[in-house]
């Protein structure tokens, strides 16, 4: 069964927007939770302008699913992530500066930093997953640095799919099958949605997890947070 992850950086992106505590984004990740999600996601970044560090420290206790940390290997996280001892950590190669993650690992390049990295976080027990495009090369470096999974950057998909899902989907079926065939766990996220969703799934159905955030909390203003986590969970059916 492939698992949802629920990114909640935008509920704090909206929280900071005027300070206090509204929304409550460990109020949202527990009812994410009570409504179906099988992990909470969250990407700290070093300016804290949505999930913060303390955030990150609150929510560890109060979660009963799985705990997912995503950011780029700097000192301060790799701190941060070694002390929560979250389920899984998905190494991502953003800059500081970045809006978003734009691009998977050149783990061919990265290869002795991600060795190191990857040893270090499961020295203390953390899953690790190396967010990854589809080239085939970089996947197969990917299991030469000992991570656990990779997770599929899927943006260039979620933009072809409306033009044509065909074309879309078979490159992430054949990084998809070479992950498998080197003994990956694989995840999946960015830009999937409802319109999406189902057909990845269709052709991939050994994802272990995706994890979504921006599409499935803009969802939540029209369907409500209960119906749009049935919505997703639907989709992986």
């Amino acid at each position: 069964m492939t698992k949802l992850s629920v990114n909640i950086n935008k509920v704090a992106t909206i929280r900071n927007a005027r300070g206090g505590n509204v929304p409550n984004v460990c109020q949202v990740a527990l009812d994410c939770e009570k409504f179906g999600a099988e992990g909470i996601t969250v990407h700290p970044r070093p300016d804290e302008r949505h999930i913060r560090y303390a955030d990150v420290w609150d929510l560890k206790p109060l979660l009963k699913t799985e705990f997912n940390i995503e950011g780029y290997p700097s000192p301060d996280f790799i701190k941060l992530v070694k002390s929560v001892k979250p389920h899984q950590v998905t190494l991502v190669p953003d800059p500081p500066e970045a809006i978003t993650s734009s691009a998977g690992w050149d783990t061919i390049t990265h290869l002795e930093f991600l060795k190191e990295v990857v040893a270090d976080f499961q020295s203390v027990g953390i899953r690790v997953s190396i967010f990854i495009d589809t080239d085939l090369k970089n996947i197969e470096f990917a299991a030469k640095t000992g991570t656990d999974r990779v997770e599929l950057y899927t943006e260039p998909y979620a933009t072809d799919y409306p033009k044509d899902r065909e074309k879309a989907i078979a490159p992430f079926v054949a990084a998809a099958k070479l992950a498998k065939g080197l003994g990956l766990g694989l995840n999946a996220g960015h830009d999937l949605s409802l319109e999406n969703l189902a057909y990845m799934h269709k052709f991939i159905p050994w994802i272990d997890e995706v994890s979504i955030g921006h599409a499935l909390i803009a969802d939540a203003l029209y369907f409500g947070l209960e119906d749009t986590i049935k919505r997703y969970k639907k989709q992986l059916e």
